[in-house]
């Protein structure tokens, strides 16, 4: 008589000592035998028809529910050590059960249930627990026993059983009395340990070695051996040796020498960041924030190309700051569309950093974010770069702009490299903003500043007026000097030189006010200490009182040079003869305008043939040199000048600024206003 199908099946799930389960692809019960109901803990009628949670413990719950769905994404059984359950039988005790989730396929091969088998581990279990408590015990010995003794025959041969070291590297008595300690020692070090026992066999000198021993549990330990012959009557009768297990040394050895490397690149890491902090603290404009990346980029990071592009969100699209770190860049010029794909725009829209440390892994980043697969793979097979870094520049959040760093070797970016570059990236992302800010000031104020300064100088018979401006260098802020030159309604001419201190539109703009109230007060009443005692009143009215201002201001008669000289804590005129010696004004150097005083002027001529010259502080007086020193070296410099640069006061005044500037950094404006009387003539 033929037994079914279903028959079989039947006598297979009742009579087996496994537990099986058929579930659906939802993750419901459709059949189960009663072994798994004992390890479920729930009879088999309750849980037909019902999902795990509805039934079963949240745990078991958890195993199942995520192999069932494993097997219906995947099609594949699933097993493994997680898959391992811990049951309480009826009478208290606990058993262990292995779980395997298999699919059932129709004729078809259609997926329609999946099967769970549950096979009882519990004495394979207890058997790995006790081979772990035996290895623990291996191990325990080893510690305990510091040192190892054996004994060899004059030629090398071990003559005696060594337990202890049998009980550490598990070798059998005949293995041991054969092959020696020797075999235990690891293949790396096998050959040099030997041919060093050799040696001192041959010697008849103390063996000291260290090596590596396997030990019972398979791993390997470092011994320290020291072995010395016994001798008797001059011949050596047998060797004595000793091992010593110096595993604990060894290892925190190596651990203070990782801890001593982390900490080490650490202290770089952190001394690097705060070095490009500090630079980039002092750079105040664009260019000299990139050139700090660019610098950070070749000896922190060791980068073979460093670029910087900031972010025009009008266009939506990067410009580069120096096109030459990125081959890649589009045929636009310096400008990168954000559409396109590159290790910066990928850093700007996604606002995290990029690392690719291999081109495999460029590709894949730029692909999963919409890049075009074929375009990446030819580049990155065009170009000597094989690895990259993109760090976004981000300012509160809002994007400034892209870093990129790429190396012309793969390269490993640990976790505490990023951290690095993050930092960075933040630091320079402040430096950019600040930079921007500070150019866009400085171009406000250095228009402000140019627009309140005189177009021309009045050109008037008998009189020649020149001039020298120098703005401080791009990289200072734009500040307060001013002059003017203009003639009064009797034909005299007012000239005059000042410094509103303080950098930037504040300082230009307060230079404006003065310099327009000094004008209508000389038009109105020339004389020079009735214009100061004004500016006075003025200033007190309109200036703040931490606001500090000084001037020279004189009118001074055409074709006579007689002149009427006032200062308001400012820097002596320079009268220059026509031989070229140098004599600074020594007339009252009066107080800064608003300061309570009572104004005063005094006799200044500039005869035929002589030039005077007004100034401002930044001509003399810098980081470097103090005000009497500038003074005292501008009478110098006028010694050195030829004859011809002495009879032309536009030459003159190039002679001084370059002469003077020489050897010093700017970091005032300079302004310089000559007043030359030509020679009297004949017919004169």
């Amino acid at each position: 008589m033929e037994i079914s199908d279903a028959g079989l099946l039947d006598g297979l799930i009742l009579q087996s000592p496994y537990a099986f389960a058929f579930l659906d692809l939802d993750g419901r019960f459709q059949r189960v035998n009663g072994i798994f109901a004992q390890v479920a803990g729930v009879p088999a009628e309750d849980l037909l028809g019902r999902a795990p949670g509805e039934v079963l413990s949240a745990d078991l719950t958890a195993v199942i529910e995520s192999a069932v769905h494993d097997v219906a994404e995947t099609g594949r059984t699933v097993e493994g050590s997680d898959l391992r359950i811990r049951v309480r039988s009826a009478d208290g005790a606990s058993r262990h059960w292995a779980l395997t989730f298999s699919p059932v396929h129709d004729d078809e091969r259609v997926l329609r249930a999946v099967v769970l088998v549950g096979v009882d581990v519990t004495e394979s279990r207890e058997t790995e627990e006790q081979l772990r408590r035996s290895e623990e015990r291996y191990r325990s010995l080893v510690e305990a026993q510091s040192q190892l003794v054996w004994i060899t025959s004059p030629s090398g041969a071990v003559l005696e059983d060594a337990p202890q070291w049998r009980a550490i590297t598990g070798q059998g008595l005949e293995e041991y009395l054969a092959h020696g300690w020797i075999e235990a020692v690891h293949p790396d070090e096998r050959a040099q340990t030997e041919e060093a026992w050799r040696e001192a066999l041959r010697g008849r000198t103390m063996f000291e070695w260290n090596y590596r021993v396997r030990t019972r549990a398979s791993g390997y330990r470092h011994f320290e051996v020291r072995a010395v012959p016994i001798m008797r009557h001059g011949r050596v009768v047998e060797w004595v040796g000793a091992n010593t297990d110096v595993t604990p040394q060894r290892e925190a050895e190596e651990m203070r020498g990782r801890l001593t490397d982390q900490l080490g690149a650490a202290a770089l890491r952190t001394a690097r960041l705060q070095g490009a902090t500090a630079v980039l603290a002092e750079a105040l404009t664009v260019e000299q924030v990139v050139q700090v990346i660019i610098d950070v980029g070749r000896t922190a990071l060791a980068a073979d190309r460093s670029a910087v592009a900031l972010l025009d969100t009008e266009r939506a699209a990067l410009k580069l700051i120096n096109s030459g770190g990125v081959p890649e860049a589009p045929a636009q010029g310096d400008e990168i569309p954000l559409s396109h794909s590159s290790v910066m725009t990928l850093a700007v829209n996604s606002r995290r950093p990029v690392f690719a440390e291999s081109p495999q892994s460029l590709v894949s980043q730029l692909v999963e974010a919409g890049g075009d697969r074929e375009a990446l793979t030819a580049f990155t097979a065009g170009t000597e770069e094989r690895a990259w870094v993109g760090l976004p520049l981000l300012a509160a959040g809002r994007a400034l702009g892209a870093l990129r760093f790429a190396f012309t070797r793969p390269q490993k970016i640990s976790q505490e490299d990023g951290v690095f570059l993050e930092a960075l990236a933040g630091q320079c992302a402040l430096a950019v903003e600040r930079a921007t800010l500070f150019e866009r000031e400085h171009r406000t104020a250095e228009t402000l500043q140019q627009s309140l300064l005189p177009d021309s100088l009045p050109v008037v018979p008998g009189l020649t007026i020149a001039q020298r401006f120098r703005s401080g260098s791009r990289h200072v802020q734009v500040g307060g000097d001013w002059y003017d030159a203009f003639v009064l309604q009797d034909g005299r001419v007012a000239v005059v030189v000042g410094d509103v201190m303080g950098k930037g539109v504040k300082a230009a703009a307060g230079m404006g006010r003065i310099r327009n109230a000094m004008r209508a007060l000389a038009l109105t009443n020339p004389p020079p200490a009735a214009v100061l005692t004004g500016l006075d009143r003025v200033f007190e009215a309109t200036e703040e009182e931490e606001q500090v201002t000084t001037l020279a201001y004189m009118v001074v008669e055409p074709g006579t040079g007689e002149g009427t000289l006032a200062l308001a804590g400012h820097p002596p005129p320079l009268l220059v003869s026509p031989q070229g010696v140098p004599i600074l004004c020594d007339g009252e150097p009066g107080t800064p305008l608003g300061w309570p005083t009572s104004r005063r002027q005094f006799r200044f001529c500039v005869p035929p043939g002589h030039t005077a010259v007004l100034y401002s502080d930044g001509l003399v007086e810098n980081r470097k040199r103090g005000l009497d020193a500038g003074l005292a070296e501008l009478c110098s410099v006028v010694t050195e000048a030829p004859p011809e640069v002495i009879g032309s006061p536009h030459m003159l005044l190039d002679f001084l600024v370059e002469r003077m500037l020489a050897a010093y950094e700017q970091d005032d404006d300079v302004t310089v206003l000559a007043i030359h009387v030509p020679p009297a003539t004949k017919s004169d």
